[in-house]
């Protein structure tokens, strides 16, 4: 279907009346104005930056119930997020959440008994209603992991949870709020919040060098490591109410015959994992304290030498060498106020008020967004007039069809593969332009499965407004490595033609 063009949602942003504004176009922000929009509110979504430009494309991509919060106590928390996992890969968005067995290697030194692991387990799968579950021995854990370190082995924990891809999960989710005649932009940054009567009522909303006035009943903040910065708008004497949890991730070449992956324990409450992604191994994460600007994180040579470290507990030495890195990232996770470690902070979402009426939404899991957005429509079932908020999932833009996918033209089935797992049944619409410009068809980067029609639909279907947008969040280029400046300024040109019909042809890197 067709997309409001930039221009046009500029002009709506300032001539529509909104039911909702929500300030964040992360995977809360996007999660709730989907919902919202799926309840038939008129909604207007704008973020700073891209959709999904900070925490949301920067996780450990696990759409999971979080073992580890079991021995924090929280089985409320790993009861809804197994309900959420089963909602999103089964009917929400098959195409972009997987199932994969999850090991936990329990070596003499280490902090678990396997007969504690054994118990742990067996809870988390009956929250789960998953049978793959309980202890294997050293032998067959190596046949699923390959470079498992069986040195002082005893037996590996085994469970199962799921994969995804962050970025275009939320994607997924902006798109869900487009198609249903929401206003989406991004690039645009929220510079005030208009009020009448002392109630928020909207924002002044500055993006393309113009100040947008926009109107709307309720204002949700979503903005996440910035939800401060958006509340002192709205009081200049608001306290501090978030802590910021700084977390690295290190991709490494790919590791051929993994059917597994790995949650490595370090003590009684931090693991880490190891898990095969879009054919390559994520490693990861970190968790310290960021009290810096969010704008500014960025990853230190000594947190990659950590995170292979770490994974080094259970794998070779050799395939954790720093040689074998592809490409690292640094995200920061948003937790309620509090003293103590990060590491034992409670993963739980806060919903609270300003003095003006504007909802604040802070922390929570990638796993449970659609809970939280559902929740947080609770909150403002008053102001929205909403007498009846409908709870049960519903599939995303690309999930329906499946099965029954078809494409304009054959393509190799690894290049089908790649495109289902990314766009699911809208990857007709990637490869449309293909039957006017076959050289769309071509890879973007030697090595990489992505080709230039992704480029353009990045920019014509996508939001996508710069290389960065394209490589980082729209593909999977820049988690492998590749983001040169040939292939930067070819992306930059297929950019350049999204409202032209063919491409101009160019070497690629």
């Amino acid at each position: 279907m067709g997309l409001a063009s930039r221009a046009d949602s500029l002009h709506a942003l300032g001539e529509r009346e909104f039911d909702l504004l929500v300030i964040g176009g992360g995977i809360i922000g996007a999660g709730i104005a989907a919902a919202a929009s799926h309840q038939g509110l008129a909604v207007a979504l704008v973020d700073r930056s891209d959709f999904g430009g900070a925490t949301s494309s920067s996780s450990s991509k696990l759409i999971h119930g979080g073992l580890r919060y079991l021995r924090l106590g929280d089985v409320r928390l790993v009861r809804e997020a197994h309900e959420e996992r089963r909602h999103l890969m089964t009917l929400v968005a098959p195409h972009l959440v997987h199932q994969i067995p999850f090991m936990m290697p329990l070596y003499e030194q280490g902090p678990y008994r396997p007969w504690v692991v054994q118990s742990g387990i067996a809870i988390y799968s009956t929250l789960a209603r998953a049978r793959l579950n309980g202890l294997v021995e050293p032998a067959r854990a190596r046949r699923m992991v390959p470079d498992l370190r069986l040195e002082g082995l005893r037996k590996c924990g085994l469970y199962v949870d799921c994969w995804t891809n962050d970025s275009r999960l939320t994607l997924a989710n902006v798109r869900a709020v487009a198609e249903q005649g929401g206003t989406v932009v991004n690039y645009a940054e929220v510079a005030a919040l208009r009020l009448e009567r002392g109630a928020v009522r909207g924002a002044e909303v500055r993006a393309d060098g113009a100040t947008i006035p926009v109107s709307a009943r309720a204002v949700v903040n979503a903005s996440g490591p910035w939800l401060d910065s958006v509340r002192l708008l709205e009081d200049p004497r608001a306290g501090r109410s978030i802590r910021l949890s700084k977390g690295v991730h290190v991709l490494l070449e790919p590791a051929g015959g993994w059917s597994a992956a790995l949650t490595i324990p370090h003590d009684k409450v931090r693991v880490s994992f190891a898990v095969p992604w879009q054919g390559m191994l994520l490693l990861g994460t970190t968790d310290s304290l960021w009290e810096g600007d969010p704008a500014s994180v960025g990853v230190e040579e000594g947190e990659i030498e950590q995170v292979l470290a770490e994974a080094a507990v259970a794998l070779r030495p050799q395939l954790v060498a720093r040689e074998r890195v592809r490409s690292s990232y640094a995200g920061l996770r948003v937790l309620p106020g509090g003293a103590g470690s990060t590491t034992s902070a409670r993963r739980e979402t806060v919903y609270s008020r300003g003095k003006g009426g504007m909802l604040s939404v802070a922390g929570g899991k990638l796993t449970t967004y659609r809970r939280i957005a559902l929740d947080a429509l609770g909150e403002l079932r008053a102001e929205l007039g909403l007498h009846r908020i409908d709870r049960r999932p519903w599939p995303l833009p690309g999930a329906t069809g499946l099965d029954r996918m078809r494409l304009p033209l054959e393509v190799e089935p690894a290049l089908r593969s790649h495109l289902r797992q990314l766009y699911g049944s809208l990857a007709g619409e990637v490869l449309a332009p293909v039957l006017d410009d076959a050289r769309l068809l071509e890879p973007l980067a030697r090595g990489a499965p992505d080709i230039a029609a992704q480029a353009l639909y990045a920019a014509r279907s996508e939001w996508a407004r710069s290389a960065e947008d394209v490589l980082r969040r729209r593909t999977t280029l820049a988690l492998r490595g590749l983001g040169g400046a040939e292939l930067t300024r070819r992306v930059d040109e297929l950019i350049g033609l999204r409202a032209q019909p063919a491409l101009v042809g160019r070497d690629h890197t």
